[in-house]
């Protein structure tokens, strides 16, 4: 099984490619669009260290598109009542609407990918995937 590179190359493509229009639309870089949703789906991460580690988009990128979404009223920073040194990112009012077109997309592209693969072999992908991940965490847990 040799598919890991190119089909990962391939979809990232193909996720920008989908995406390319609604960040012209909305005069968002794509790195901005992919700050803004990944915060915006995954509420439990919300600093620009989360960002950088789980997104895996280099710091200074996440600098410069953080301060363009804050700038533009799509992000608010606040400081963490505990640590004064962390500052949480969260979405505006304003967001709402670029987020549920942004959820859209991406389900859109999800369909799309999934196209022509039946209810079961989803199902079968699902456990697949999720049976991988109980692996994943076993060979981490190992690893301490």
């Amino acid at each position: 099984m040799n598919t890991g590179i190119e089909f990962t190359m391939k979809l990232s493509a193909a996720y920008s490619a989908v995406c390319r229009p609604l960040c012209h639309e909305l005069n968002l870089p794509q790195t901005a669009f992919d700050i803004l949703m990944f915060l915006a789906n995954n509420p439990e991460y919300t600093t620009a260290r989360d960002i950088v580690e789980v997104r895996k988009i280099k710091a200074n990128l996440v600098s410069i598109n953080v301060d363009k979404l804050v700038g533009e009223g799509y992000l608010r920073r606040e400081a963490d009542t505990d640590d004064r040194r962390k500052t949480h990112l969260l979405c505006t009012d304003k967001a709402g609407a670029v987020i549920e077109q942004g959820r859209t997309l991406q389900n859109r592209f999800m369909n799309s990918l999934l196209a022509h693969i039946d209810d079961a072999a989803r199902k079968q992908l699902a456990e697949s995937i999720h049976q991988m991940e109980q692996n994943l965490d076993h060979m981490l847990e190992e690893e301490h």
